[in-house]
């Protein structure tokens, strides 16, 4: 059993919060939550487990809330300021992917589903070492490409002996593509597919940020102000 899976041991129903955006496992998420029905989410998870589900909604959505069958996160509740009005600031950490089996009526101001939770399938870990080390350099050519783009000096972070479905998450998180195309790579059960998928991605990205930074670092050396790039 994983770390994840344990985490989720003898969970079988879950509060859902719908959102237009995508969480990935190990993946943070800092929220301001301010609407009555999901202060009572957060107080109430705070007296259980601490967890929640949050299912991507797009925004100006005919539905109210996501179809049943649908795949979310589960975001564990790891910090939480209260402030005066009622209103809180809260960080968050996913954790497993789940599917809504259905909806629960318990009275609740908030959406709760029955969920099953799941992890990749399994792969041939060769293989999946070898993609994973492609995705980590590329990624890391464009990270260093919009850093130098944007005069930024912080270290960039060692992801190249990163767990491979790990990797696979949080590249899919950092990278820029639409909300659809993320919760898509969300759904995937294959490892290998999501790293291919963002290897794909990344090796449309490398070669433009890397001339845009050149090209950055070459007016800077002739006294050309740093106008930053706009990232596409």
């Amino acid at each position: 059993m994983s770390e994840a899976t344990d985490k989720v041991s003898g969970v079988r129903d879950l509060p859902i919060f719908p959102l237009p955006m995508v969480l990935f496992p190990g993946v943070p998420l800092p929220l301001h939550i301010f609407e009555p029905r999901y202060r009572q989410m957060i107080d109430d998870i705070k007296g259980t487990n601490n967890l929640f589900g949050v299912s991507y909604l797009e925004d100006g959505s005919e539905n109210e809330f996501p179809p049943v069958g649908h795949i979310g996160c589960v975001a564990d509740l790891t910090e939480a300021q209260t402030l005066d009005d009622g209103r809180s600031n809260i960080l968050t950490v996913g954790v497993i992917r789940y599917r809504v089996e259905e909806y629960l009526e318990r009275g609740d101001q908030y959406l709760r589903a029955r969920v099953s939770f799941f992890e990749d399938d399994e792969e041939d870990p060769e293989l999946l070492r070898a993609s994973a080390r492609d995705v980590s350099e590329l990624f890391i050519r464009v990270a260093r490409a919009v850093r130098a783009i944007n005069d930024e000096r912080a270290n960039l972070p060692h992801i190249a002996d990163t767990e491979p479905q790990r990797l696979s998450f949080l590249v899919a998180a950092a990278v820029e593509l639409d909300t659809n195309a993320k919760q898509e790579l969300l759904e995937l059960r294959s490892t290998a597919e999501r790293l291919d998928r963002l290897q794909g991605v990344l090796s449309l990205f490398v070669d433009n940020y890397e001339e845009r930074a050149r090209v950055h670092e070459l007016a800077k050396g002739n006294g050309h102000s740093g106008r930053k790039f706009e990232m596409e």
